[in-house]
């Protein structure tokens, strides 16, 4: 009896063990100060961190992101910039045109683990700890560091004096500890490419001199005695002196940006939700009357948002000129702003929509850099639509606002240049390959999903995913099971097809004929290596349509057919299809594959079939 009990214990350890619903998550409390000095465009800084190792596991050393270092001569984002066959206009060669005074740098002069000292050496963008007591699963302890950095000249995301004249986009800027996930340490040197982070609360004090305007990630503490648009001019404080000190909190967020001018103008905008919309811009005749328009369209913006993609979960969010483009951070981007209306509202309708997919689900980005980027893109396309639909943009709505992304697959896909999605960011070997892949393969992958399990289940997935892996880091596998558990199909070859390989989808109609019953026959042919379901349309003589649909049998069920009618699946080895028609071949006027181009088919010209007058 008494060995029934303990295995019966242990059976259930091990199921618990198994069965445990979510996935644990490092957590990380940041408390920084910096003492920032204009002149010199460097900044002496203190950083408490308190590292919460939630894993099973031991931790024996850990890792500290040091992006700054990688705007120095010889560096790894350098010489990669220098040798990829296509490289960013933004960088190019001029990181190694850099003198002293220009380059970026990040030292670290005291590092201690629950007051001891600790022994690290710096590797490029990586500050490589050893632990003086290893970091036992389910405990926790404190870091604490100096350090000191220079801001290097604008060239890529982060930087002083940006083209369009802003003083300080700060991002990237701190000692960043490495995320530690269930597959491992995620110390990627930066080479210019994206990003991942832990969970975690900030508190960070900024003191600057007080000519300088301050936006960014976090709620301010102290607008009393800051002024600039963040408190009435009746509260302000201001202490006496040539500085001020800037407070900010921010909770569960994983990266922290800030940016600085003495020319910003400050205007906000509070949403019936309570959510309040920052705009620091240098007011000018290329700006000020774009950047005045802005908030309705933003507004109007996280209106869609919210109802079709999830409920924003923070307080603000801050639209800020500065970096070199668009570049997405918690609670705010940072946006060029010297642009046409239709550009700035789409570059922060962009920007904005990365607050789903990157700073509240988490996904580790560098390694499916499409599930952020691409969807993303895929989410921007719908909101701009709507905006061109309700007359706030130049244009009209239209029915497909991702067709743009199909052709631009398609396109590429015949380059001879394409990478699997699967690819880490920084090894694809191409800037375009990965470009292609992240952002437009990625996005047509969300498309192509909704043709395949039908728009109801699709939409519906699309929040459940966001409701059930928000502050989770999801990776790809847990995606397609929240769109399988959903709409009751399977998805695992979709997966394996679409973000594995670069095998290319190509259906097409072969022949039209009678058969001994005078009835049409038509055969249908699968010249690419992907499988896929898909409707087929026959336009008839006398101006009548039907369309049906054709299952695969990898995904063991269809989607709602509404008015079409369903023919036997498709078996993926098959290379060729036959399906009989209740009318001769004499009364076809053409036999249509994917009329509406829901697949991203990369020969269209095979898919139409006229039969003979």
């Amino acid at each position: 009896m008494k060995t029934c009990t303990v295995f019966a214990a242990l059976l259930l350890s091990t199921i618990s063990l198994f069965a445990q619903p979510d996935r644990w998550q490092q957590r990380a409390e940041y408390e920084m100060e910096i003492d920032f000095d204009v002149e010199t465009h460097r900044f002496d800084g203190t950083q408490r961190l308190t590292y919460y190792n939630n894993s099973p596991d031991t931790l024996n050393q850990v890792f500290y992101h040091l992006y700054f270092n990688a705007f120095q001569p010889n560096s790894m984002m350098d010489i990669r910039s220098q040798t990829i066959r296509d490289a960013d206009p933004r960088v190019g060669g001029r990181i190694g045109e850099l003198d002293k005074a220009e380059i970026g740098y990040r030292r670290v002069t005291s590092l201690k683990m629950n007051g001891k000292k600790v022994e690290y050496d710096i590797v490029g963008t990586i500050l490589e700890v050893q632990l003086p007591e290893p970091i036992m699963p389910n405990s926790s302890v404190v870091f604490e560091m100096d350090f000191n950095a220079q801001v290097p000249v604008q060239i890529r995301r982060s930087g002083r004096d940006n083209a369009e004249g802003i003083a300080y986009s700060m991002t990237q800027w701190y000692p960043k500890m490495s995320e530690y996930d269930y597959q491992g340490w995620h110390a990627n040197p930066y080479v210019g490419r994206e990003f991942y982070g832990i969970w975690g609360d900030f508190d960070v004090k900024i003191t600057i001199d007080k000519d300088y305007i301050l936006g960014g990630t976090g709620y301010l503490q102290n607008p009393e005695e800051i002024g600039y648009g963040y408190a009435p001019e009746s509260e302000v404080k201001r202490k006496r002196g040539r500085r001020l000190t800037w407070h900010f909190k921010a909770p569960k967020v994983h990266d922290f940006m800030w940016a600085a001018d003495p020319d910003y103008t400050h205007d906000t905008f509070e949403r019936e939700d309570g959510t309040v919309l920052h705009f620091l811009y240098q007011k000018n005749e290329r700006t000020e009357e774009n950047w005045a328009q802005l908030p309705r369209v933003m507004d109007k913006a996280f209106d869609y948002i919210n109802t079709h993609y999830g409920q924003y979960p923070y307080k603000q969010y801050s639209f800020i000129q500065g970096g070199d483009g668009g570049m997405e951070y918690p609670m705010g981007t940072l946006i060029t702003g010297e642009r046409s209306f239709p550009s700035l509202v789409g570059v922060s309708v962009h920007e904005l929509m990365h607050s789903w997919y990157q700073m509240v689900l988490g996904t580790n980005e560098s390694l499916y850099p499409w599930m952020d980027e691409g969807f993303t893109s895929w989410a921007s396309s719908n909101v701009m639509n709507l905006l061109r639909g309700e007359g706030m943009l130049p244009g009209e709505g239209v029915d497909n606002p991702h067709l743009g992304s199909y052709t631009g697959y398609v396109n590429f896909s015949q380059s001879g240049l394409e990478e699997p999605l699967i690819t880490h960011a920084d090894h694809f070997v191409t800037n375009s390959a990965y470009g292609v892949a992240s952002y437009v393969k990625g996005a047509v992958f969300l498309e192509q999903l909704k043709y395949i399990i039908g728009e109801d289940a699709f939409d519906k997935g699309m929040l459940r995913y966001y409701d059930t892996w928000k502050f989770k880091h999801p990776n790809t596998n847990d995606f397609i099971r929240i769109m399988e558990k959903q709409s009751g199909l399977e998805l695992d070859w979709y997966k394996e097809y679409w973000i594995h390989t670069t095998h290319q989808i190509d259906y097409g109609v072969s022949t039209v004929e009678n058969n001994e019953k005078d009835m049409a026959v038509v055969t249908l042919e699968k010249v690419g290596t992907m499988p896929m379901p898909f409707e087929v349309e026959i336009e008839l003589k006398d101006g009548g349509r039907k369309r049906y649909y054709i299952p695969i049998r990898l995904l063991r069920g269809h989607k709602p057919l509404d008015r079409m009618g369903l023919l036997r699946d498709w078996p993926w080895t098959h290379p060729e299809y036959e399906f009989t028609l209740p009318v001769s071949a004499e009364e076809i006027q053409a036999v249509v594959v994917d009329p509406d181009r829901g697949m991203a088919d990369v020969n269209l010209e095979n898919n139409r079939y006229e039969t003979e007058e």
